[in-house]
């Protein structure tokens, strides 16, 4: 198996399957494969054929294999941002943003770490979402826009708006405080909230979060969504001649 990165502000993880090989996804997000490539829809119980991890609803997964020959299967970034590759042991599992994980080999499983509902805002559908990565192997992880690391010694911790957690180790404690009378845009009336990591551990932020990026554009969205189509006015027949 080998991967690499294509592009550089809007990245494509291309891997190079062996005939015997797989990686997993989130089921649906390839963004092209090679006709060697075979994929297996998510199990009956949306697992994809392994189980979920303890601690919530397990993501459905598709699992793409090479058969005969030597195939690629490819990810492109939903955003502009980059895409890390995570080395993954037993016991040391990472805590990713709703939309991070893009792909990992066979040994990687992946669940719902933590679900919080807030409000009326941004997280409104669904509410706010951790995955949890864990497993033997290898995961890639996509991350908005620029990544800052923030390392936390035992003790130390810092308060981050809750879209700009991107990835943290599952050492780092995690929650989220409800600040009363402090308005934010992105919430709905005067509550803002906050997301409180707490070491030991490492967090890497992002400074592009998807619901985020989104939360501007939802008035023009649903102005169009509410506007008339115009009437289309057909054409008049034109002879084109060189």
């Amino acid at each position: 198996m080998r991967d690499r990165l294509i592009g550089s502000s809007a990245p494509v993880l291309s891997i190079l399957l062996e005939p015997g090989e797989s990686v997993v996804a989130q089921a649906g997000e390839f963004s092209w494969m090679s006709d060697s490539i075979q994929v297996t829809p998510p199990a009956a119980d949306g697992t994809g054929n392994r189980p979920g991890v303890p601690g919530g609803s397990p993501v459905p997964l598709s699992i793409y294999s090479a058969t005969g020959t030597a195939g690629t299967v490819a990810f492109a970034a939903k955003l502009p941002g980059s895409i890390r590759a995570v080395h993954m042991t037993p016991g040391r599992d990472y805590l990713v943003h709703r939309h991070g994980f893009l792909a990992g080999t066979a040994g990687i499983q992946v669940g719902t770490g933590f679900r919080q509902a807030l409000g009326r805002g941004v997280f409104a559908a669904g509410g706010f979402v951790l995955h949890r990565i864990s497993g033997e192997g290898r995961a890639w992880i996509e991350l908005g826009g620029e990544v800052v690391p923030w390392p936390l010694a035992a003790g130390q911790s810092v308060r981050v708006h809750p879209g700009h957690v991107g990835m943290f180790e599952a050492t780092v404690s995690f929650q989220v405080m409800r600040v009363p009378g402090m308005a934010n845009r992105y919430f709905a009336g005067d509550t803002h909230y906050f997301a409180v990591l707490s070491g030991p551990g490492r967090a890497w932020l992002q400074s592009v979060p998807l619901p985020v990026l989104a939360a501007p554009l939802a008035p023009y969205l649903d102005g169009l969504a509410r506007s008339p189509a115009p009437p289309v006015t057909p054409l008049p027949d034109h002879h084109i001649t060189d």
